[in-house]
């Protein structure tokens, strides 16, 4: 008979799931329970345990430290520092989600939360409908600069990197994932309703994103289908309402003063200016919204495209930026290299479906998504969104392990 489990290793297990399921929520409450897990791991004489991603982590950090060192504005940075806390939920996850279970059960409920928050948007939604009627404007120019549904967080960007995990995750357990119709209804409705939350967000980079990830997605499960994807597309956007089409053409027909096609251009340059002349530790943590303003290139016309110029809509360019290009290439080693183990593992799996099969093929999918809904947005930077990735990381890793794979 298997001994109970004692009292702190179950709390800092429940403690953790807590903290990974209600990020969709709230960034407090999540942050909080994250302490009270390692607390919980650290008294329970748990094994401390970090996926084996360690050495980029950390001269990632190291990286952030000497850059913060050698900026002459180590107080205006430490916002960038204090970021690491976040990190802790990778340790909390790895040491204590032992069971493949479990952590299928927090993919499902992040399905599950993804998908009232995604009501919660759509009620939003009609709000803003009916605000631009109110106010006489025209709905597009009313909802895209600046009244996007964000659901229970600050900013649409967020609510669409987290809607984007959320969908992308469930989409790899109904594809690949033992009895994953078995309550098939309820994950399809969870689907559409995050799907339509998505869609109506309009933030461009998440619809690349999940786009890019979906393709992957279907090229590993029915690669044939791959082939109608431009087919469905094309449907789609015919029977899409005229705002969404209006944002789809926006890509390459930006409407003027509402689009932020103009802005990113802008933001793109000044980031390359500041690498080329701060290659190797970056302006600091902090450094690109403290300096902006001081290389913005001299024949970009004044007042500037409206916008947010706190950072560069690019993670390769902010991290450039920010802590040098040697960091940045730190970063992506380590993006790369969970890349890599992920899809080493897949090749490893036997045929057919399973948990492993899925939780590998949605954290590769969601690695992709982040890595081109990056290219136009500092969605790492989120620490909501950057949560979420790190516990699909530390999720992946734990699938790859022997005992979870034959548990699996």
């Amino acid at each position: 008979m298997t001994p109970p489990e004692p009292f702190l290793c179950r709390s800092a297990r429940w403690l953790t799931f807590a903290s990974a399921a209600t990020i969709l929520i709230s960034i407090a409450a999540s942050q909080t329970l994250l302490a009270l897990a390692v607390a919980a791991l650290l008294a329970s004489g748990m094994p401390l345990r970090l996926p084996p991603i360690k050495l980029p982590l950390l001269l990632f950090m190291l990286g952030t430290l000497v850059s913060l060192a050698f900026s002459g504005e180590a107080a205006a940075g430490l916002p960038g520092v204090r970021k690491f806390y976040v990190f802790l939920i990778l340790l909390a996850v790895f040491s204590t989600m032992r069971s493949i279970e479990s952590i299928r059960a927090l993919m499902l409920s992040w399905a599950a939360i993804g998908a009232l928050v995604a009501v919660r948007g759509l009620v939003q939604f009609a709000g803003k409908i009916r605000e631009a009627h109110l106010l006489g404007r025209s709905f597009y120019d009313y909802y895209v600069p600046g009244e996007r549904i964000s659901g229970f967080m600050s900013h649409w960007m967020t609510f669409s990197g987290q809607e984007m995990f959320c969908l992308i995750l469930l989409a790899a357990f109904l594809l690949f994932a033992p009895d994953a119709f078995r309550r098939g209804w309820v994950w399809l409705l969870c689907a559409a309703l995050m799907a339509l939350a998505l869609v109506l967000g309009m933030t461009r980079n998440a619809w690349l994103g999940t786009a890019a990830a979906g393709l992957y997605l279907l090229w590993f499960w029915r690669r044939w289908l791959v082939a109608l994807v431009p087919v469905a597309g094309i449907l789609m956007v015919l029977a899409a309402p005229a705002e969404v089409r209006e944002r789809l053409t926006s890509i390459i027909q930006p409407k003027q003063g509402v689009d932020s096609n103009q802005h990113r251009i802008v933001t793109w340059r000044t980031g390359l200016r500041i690498i080329e002349r701060h290659p190797l530790l970056g302006l600091g943590p902090e450094g690109v919204k403290l300096h902006f303003d001081e290389y913005v290139p001299a024949d970009v016309p004044r007042p500037l495209p409206d916008g947010w110029y706190g950072h560069l809509h690019n993670i390769y360019l902010q991290y450039a930026a920010e802590r040098g290009i040697p960091t940045m290439l730190v970063l992506m080693w380590l993006l790369l290299k969970v890349l890599w183990d992920f899809g080493r593992g897949l090749r490893r799996l036997p045929p057919g479906r399973g948990n492993p099969r899925f939780l590998l093929h949605g954290g590769i999918a969601v690695l992709v998504a982040t890595m081109v809904a990056g290219l136009f947005e500092h969605n790492l930077g989120d620490s909501e969104v950057l949560t979420m990735f790190l516990v699909v990381v530390a999720c992946g890793y734990r699938a790859l392990e022997k005992e979870a794979v034959e548990v699996g």
